[in-house]
């Protein structure tokens, strides 16, 4: 493998271990309590800013339940067919659907939190480096953004740097919410391009 090669490889890492924390439903402080490795560490080597050794890869690979060519990005794709039909589901009951193959750059997720048989408490808020948007396709989703509360409809959109604290809950019993998360580095946002009449 060239150096280039190598570099790209390692440049990529920060997306898809984060991709494998969320997949197996933990938080940086669940996986630093697990690993000893220091939250800041962990979010550091997920935005990027931070290379990880080859003895922490190691122990997330372990933690996560993936090979190490899947955190390398070098294990076969899975089939478009068994990625649309089988959502991952999480200790919560949500469940994530990621929508972009590649590494490196923005990510996309799709998330559904289902039904509850009781009004919910306020969302539990995490913070971290990156840029997300979103987007609720379904439902009624409770976004809790710093002090602000704010509830979402279908067609709302929302933008955000993920150091503000935020967390997101369903906040209505009466059905399940669907919606559209993309997240980047952080500095990168989303760029509105209007086109102009001919």
């Amino acid at each position: 493998m060239a150096v280039d090669d190598v570099d790209g490889t390692l440049a990529a890492m920060g997306p898809r271990l984060r991709a494998a924390r969320e997949r197996h439903g933990a938080t940086l402080a669940g996986v630093s309590r697990a690993t000893g490795i220091s939250t800041s560490t962990l979010s550091r080597m997920e935005t990027g800013r931070r290379r990880p050794t080859l003895e922490v890869l190691l122990q997330l690979s372990k933690e996560y339940g993936v090979s190490l060519d899947e955190l390398a990005g070098t294990a076969p794709a899975p089939a478009v067919e068994s990625r649309a039909t089988a959502p991952l589901r999480l200790r919560d009951g949500k469940a994530v659907l990621p929508l972009t193959p590649y590494v490196g750059g923005l990510h996309a997720h799709k998330h559904v939190l289902p039904a509850l048989e009781n009004s919910p408490a306020r969302p539990r808020q995490v913070s971290h480096d990156g840029y997300e948007w979103l987007c609720v396709l379904h439902g009624r989703l409770w976004l809790a953004l710093g002090d602000q509360d704010l509830i979402l409809l279908p067609g709302d959109v929302a933008e955000f740097d993920t150091r503000t604290p935020h967390g997101v809950a369903n906040s209505s019993p009466s059905g399940p919410v669907e919606y559209l998360i993309m997240f980047g580095p952080q500095g990168e946002r989303q760029r509105q391009r209007t086109p102009k009449p001919l």
